[in-house]
């Protein structure tokens, strides 16, 4: 590799972090021993995969106060842990915390980073971050921010993630000499607030040592990657409500809602909007919106239906009191329609046909 050596280039990075670093719960003040709790570092890691730190804070906060152990939150059940996650997205990291809780209240903490990223929800960044910060091993944990710096300071053309190995090798010096844990937070602290997509160079203690910022170069290293274009689709969010209940789908174990509970879908073009019927049952409707995932937008249009009894549900579809609504987990777009329900509608001069839309949930069977 024809890089400078770590230990010398990242030298000014140390006095810098220790002059500026923020305040953030999770980070211990003395970063020259382990980490105290090493728990509250997987709980911060978990939570910032995906979310920027000042949404964390908080739910960091509240997460260490209701499960302050890995055995509380062994123990929690599904639903509380789900409920605690609300609002942070992702939920799959949730139940990734509770089984790598379960395993370390049962065995224990690794002794090495294979240990670690055998844990549920720890891959090889996550991993790394947490031998270095909370165990002080010399584990170079590569996430995008490093990765960026790493590629403007060392003039690396193309995606620098192709040469992970090689920069892993390349920076294990520098954790040797300036410590794991200060040295891992710095360079996260740097991608975080100065090397920033759009960097802020004169704020950066590696600037006068940076080939990109030398050569100008920072708006093009490293490049930026092409996302794909999010599927678009349309759906009716029905909330069918009968004798004080609503209709639910309870938490599926797989998939990109898993742990949460939903309100029924319909596809507008299997059950596409019609005049308004006095006569049928009432019906309330607020404007819709767009919900945005990682891979796909929705075009969500919300309805609230009231029926006079309750129908035998489909096949995973549940009454539940709707006294309970606000204890359940749910998703950012069921939030919305359960939040609704507290204001008034309006009566929609178009809306599916409610006899469709009873039959589309309902137990076929009966």
């Amino acid at each position: 590799m024809p890089w400078p050596p770590s230990a010398d280039l990242l030298a000014p990075l140390a006095p810098w972090f220790d002059r500026v670093r923020r305040d953030l719960p999770w980070r211990a003040q003395d970063l020259d021993t382990p980490h105290p709790d090493p728990y509250a570092v997987l709980v911060s890691e978990l939570m910032l995969q995906q979310t920027q730190v000042a949404t964390v804070v908080p739910f960091f906060r509240r997460w260490l106060d209701q499960f302050p152990t890995p055995l509380a939150l062994a123990e929690a059940d599904e639903d509380s842990v789900h409920k605690a996650w609300e609002g942070l997205g992702y939920y799959r990291r949730a139940r990734f915390l509770k089984a790598a809780a379960g395993s370390i209240a049962s065995d224990g903490w690794p002794g090495d980073l294979e240990g670690l990223t055998g844990l549920p929800g720890l891959g090889p960044y996550t991993a790394a971050a947490m031998g270095a910060i909370a165990f002080q091993w010399p584990t170079p944990a590569l996430d995008g921010n490093a990765f960026r710096v790493l590629a403007r300071l060392l003039l690396i053309e193309g995606d620098p993630k192709d040469r992970a190995t090689d920069l892993r090798i390349w920076l294990t010096p520098a954790l040797e000499a300036h410590g794991p844990s200060r040295m891992t937070q710095a360079l996260m602290e740097l991608g975080a607030t100065a090397c920033l997509p759009s960097p802020t160079c004169a704020t950066c203690p590696l600037s006068d040592r940076c080939g990109a910022h030398r050569a100008g170069r920072t708006a093009d290293i490293p490049p930026i990657a092409k996302r794909p274009k999010p599927k678009a689709s349309a759906l009716w969010l029905v909330a069918l409500e009968a004798e004080g209940h609503v209709l639910l789908h309870p938490p599926a174990i797989r998939g990109l809602l898993a742990g949460l509970w939903r309100w029924p879908t319909l596809d507008p073009a299997f059950l596409p909007p019609q005049p308004t019927d006095p006569g049928a049952p009432p019906i309330a409707a607020w404007p819709g919106w767009t919900q945005v995932y990682t891979h796909r937008r929705e075009a969500v249009s919300p309805l609230h239906v009231r029926l006079e009894r309750r129908f035998p549900p489909a096949k995973g579809l549940r009454w539940m009191p709707r006294g309970e609504l606000r204890s359940l987990p749910l998703g950012k777009r069921d939030q919305r329609l359960r939040d609704l329900l507290d204001t008034p509608g309006q009566i929609p001069l178009e809306a599916p046909d409610p006899a469709a839309l009873i039959r589309a949930c309902a137990d076929p069977s009966e």
